[in-house]
């Protein structure tokens, strides 16, 4: 199952409403597993203790009616027509829409930040030429720090709540599935049976994930349709067998009436109502993988239609059944003929809807982690051909064992229900209030329009939370207390890795100190390539400073890389690498910054290295040419001259095409004159004012061309010093690579509060020395690793 194929539009009308149709066949697999198991445990939540099923059927007939609107208001008018059209060029979740508010505002608490991201072809801005409303509550919340940190804490507690439900829904899902077994076995052997073999499933489901779901995802889609399938046939035949007037029950009348008759009880009751929409903001979280199109056809004329019908034959079937001998649940409703088989393809359907948040929760983590607020894991790509297939294993497994906890210590539904109801529903929320804030920013419709969309919205998900809440001490105290714990993790984590910038920030060497290294300190130029990394985008980092100090010598080749992630979902590869000089051409010193977005693959080491000499000597090409007078960096639009002076560093875009169309190292022949044509965004780079804060630099899209009219006698001189610097690059790269970085340790400075002091000398500490390293996470050989031991007071 190619999830790829979602990107690619064929011109033809034809073509692509057959891709479109693939797509919403292929999502109803990945996107709407959790969703479409609902109907296995809503009912029985609902009527687990707060509400009686009576002989009037108006409690029954009142949860149909509340499950009907609120699949209708929630995923059909929220997501399908709004939530989804708030997209990151493409990408959906909650990270997705606080980078699609960063981007619109000043409001990031990322480090390292630049004009020269805002030239990314992928950082796309909706500019309204009247936005004045808009323009208010941007300057409110750019104006207030504190409103930055609120921001971040909600996203935060957003991303955790997702987490929570990925450690929730496996276990309430294959649960409800195997309770069928309750109505062929007795209770002494069911009571023994369910959860022995549930643990089994749950173990079996998380010991394959390391496969990767590419392997087993061809047959998703065949399962959840069968399912869907499967509901929707029994729906009908309990419509028509026992209660063809159920219909009615859709009347918000039946909604009123129940809460009149069961007041408190039926309010407590919503919190297992809101069940049916478990799975929901997958619809938005796993847009990049389809396209808005098939995901709005696959529900609305698919999952749509086969959950009311489901949800009307339950309640049709027990209208008729008030019987103590029956307990309500889904089973009850299968006829028994065919149970076994529904058993089956519950028990797949559930594994599936698992699956899928399983999944979904190791993309956020490292979505988390590429944002600078997780602590570094392990993160393995299981496909090379679909893009965001990945597996966590340290997670994969804490996840398993939290689920196998849950099932063996809640053992009912009801429990299980409360808890991931409360999660569910936290996601919502947090998806409304950051929705409400794209249309302000992002699509600068009126503040009223963004009132109504939360008050409306949110007045309904706050009903349901509060019904959630109130059950604290039933089940709804885990995803709270796991958000705590998971939300002062990020947030220390993150606090610290800003504090850790600022410290470099303020720490870092001038320019000068670099250039007067040399023979009369004492100091050595080594051959090979040395690689010093940094969070810096300008300036020497003080760990080379005091490499130096200890071991008087650095490489021949040195080129300082900042590895950074910026807010957008993707960076493309012809501009993810900024390359600038430090220093003169003869110092053989650059800087070369690597951009990632947060969906992005970061490269191994190998290719990396192959792939950052190849752009050194790019830019080396492309200076020497510029310097030589024969590239005219011309302003397309209005055509004029915009050269600089030699003194000037600059920092150039260099894509994959090389310069005078010759490889890297084929130096041997004359450099002939060519035409190359490419768009590069520039942008000047030595300047300390753009560390934090952007500047008013003008971006320019400009064009290389390479002429015939360069003065003959200059000429073979630079030809010279050209080849050169490439020798020098190639022999450096031949001679081997070392990998210079920084070895930290933090801790708070004197005078700081104790929640301070905890938090930075224990708990940063403790995650740092027990996550994985940088070196790690670069994948760099040991024996080509060189590391600086760094103490951050902070």
């Amino acid at each position: 199952m190619d999830l790829d194929c979602g990107r690619c539009w064929s011109t033809s009308k034809k073509t692509s409403w057959k891709n479109t149709l693939l797509l919403a066949y292929q999502s109803l697999g990945v996107v709407y597993g959790d969703l479409s198991i609902s109907p296995l445990y809503v009912y029985k939540s609902s009527f687990a203790e707060d509400i009686q099923h009576s002989e009037t059927n108006e409690e029954i007939l009142g949860v149909l009616s509340f499950v009907f609107w609120t699949l209708t208001l929630v995923p059909l008018f929220k997501y399908v027509f709004v939530v989804l059209r708030a997209d990151d060029n493409g990408e959906g979740g909650t990270i997705a829409l606080y980078s699609l508010i960063c981007r619109h505002a000043k409001v990031s608490l990322l480090p390292n930040r630049q004009v020269a991201d805002e030239a990314l072809s992928t950082y796309k801005l909706e500019h309204s030429p009247q936005a004045k409303n808009s323009s208010r509550v941007k300057l409110l919340l750019e104006k207030h720090k504190s409103l930055h940190t609120a921001l971040l804490i909600l996203v935060l507690l957003g991303t955790c709540m997702v987490i929570g439900d990925g450690l929730l829904t496996p276990a309430i899902s294959v649960f409800s599935a195997v309770s069928g077994l309750e109505l062929s076995m007795s209770k002494d052997r069911h009571q023994y049976a369910v959860i022995p073999i549930t643990c089994f499933i749950l173990v079996c489901l998380f010991a394959l994930q390391h496969y990767g779901t590419h392997r087993i995802g061809f047959c998703f889609a065949p399962v959840v349709l069968t399912w869907l399938l499967c509901i929707s046939a029994l729906g009908l035949y309990n419509i028509f067998r026992w209660n063809p007037h159920v219909y009615k029950a859709l009347s918000p009348y039946y909604m009123f009436k129940f809460l009149k008759k069961t007041r408190k009880r039926g309010w407590m009751s919503l919190g297992g109502i809101l069940l049916c929409i478990t799975g929901s903001e997958a619809m938005f979280a796993d847009l990049g993988h389809f396209s808005y199109t098939a995901i709005q056809i696959a529900f609305t004329f698919m999952v749509y239609p086969a959950l009311i019908l489901a949800y009307m034959g339950q309640a049709a079937f027990l209208s008729k059944h008030h019987d103590t001998n029956y307990q309500i649940g889904f089973y009850v409703s299968v006829p028994e003929h065919v149970r076994w088989p529904v058993l089956v393809i519950a028990i797949l359907a559930s594994v599936v809807g698992s699956q899928a948040i399983i999944s979904g929760t190791f993309s956020i983590i490292n979505q988390s982690q590429s944002l600078g607020c997780f602590p570094r894991v392990k993160v393995v790509h299981t496909s090379d051909k679909i893009h965001g297939q990945i597996y966590i294993p340290e997670i994969n497994w804490t996840l398993m064992v939290f689920c196998i906890a849950v099932a063996i210590g809640f053992r009912d539904v009801k429990h299980m229900g409360n808890a991931s109801g409360l999660a569910v529903m936290a996601v919502m929320l947090v998806t409304t209030c950051l929705t409400s804030l794209v249309i302000i920013l992002c699509w600068h419709k009126p503040p009223i329009v963004a009132l109504c969309f939360l008050l409306f919205f949110g007045s309904i998900e706050l009903l349901y939370f509060s019904a959630s809440l109130i059950k604290f001490l039933e089940g709804a105290w885990l995803p709270i207390l796991l958000a705590l714990f998971l939300v002062s993790v990020m947030f220390v984590w993150h606090y610290a890795t800003v504090k850790k910038y600022e410290y470099d920030l303020h720490n870092k060497v001038s320019l000068e100190w670099l250039l007067a290294l040399g023979p009369s300190l004492g100091i050595a130029r080594v051959p090979g390539i040395g690689l010093v990394f940094t969070d810096l985008t300008s300036g020497i980092p003080a760990n080379f400073s005091r490499f130096v100090t200890n071991l008087p010598a650095f490489h021949r080749v040195l080129v300082f890389v900042c590895v950074k992630s910026v807010p957008v979902p993707f960076v493309p590869p012809a501009e993810r690498y900024l390359v600038g000089r430090v220093g003169p051409p003869a110092h053989r010193s650059y800087r070369c910054i690597v951009r990632y977005g947060y969906r992005d693959v970061h490269q191994d080491v190998d290719s990396f290295e192959s792939e950052l000499v190849s752009k050194l000597a790019d830019f080396i090409r492309f200076d020497w040419f510029k310097a030589r007078g024969i590239i005219d960096t011309c302003n397309e639009e209005d055509g004029s001259r915009s050269g600089a002076s030699s003194g000037d560093y600059k920092l150039a875009v260099i894509g994959t095409v090389g310069f005078a169309g010759t490889p890297a190292f084929e130096i041997e022949e004359d450099l002939q004159p060519a035409s190359v044509s490419v768009g590069f965004p520039t942008i000047d780079s030595v300047t300390d004012a753009i560390e934090m804060e952007p500047v008013g630099v003008v971006e320019r899209r400009v064009r290389f061309a390479v002429g015939y009219e360069s003065e003959a006698d200059s000429r073979p001189e630079m030809d010279i010093q050209l080849r050169e610097e490439l020798e020098d690059l190639c022999g450096a790269q031949q001679a081997g690579t070392a990998f210079i970085l920084g070895h930290s340790h933090v801790r708070a400075k004197q005078g700081s509060s104790l929640l301070k002091r905890l938090a930075i000398n224990i708990g940063y500490n403790f995650l740092r020395r027990n996550c994985r390293g940088p070196d790690v996470a670069l994948k760099v050989p040991p024996a080509s690793l060189l590391e600086v031991g760094m103490v951050y007071v902070v």
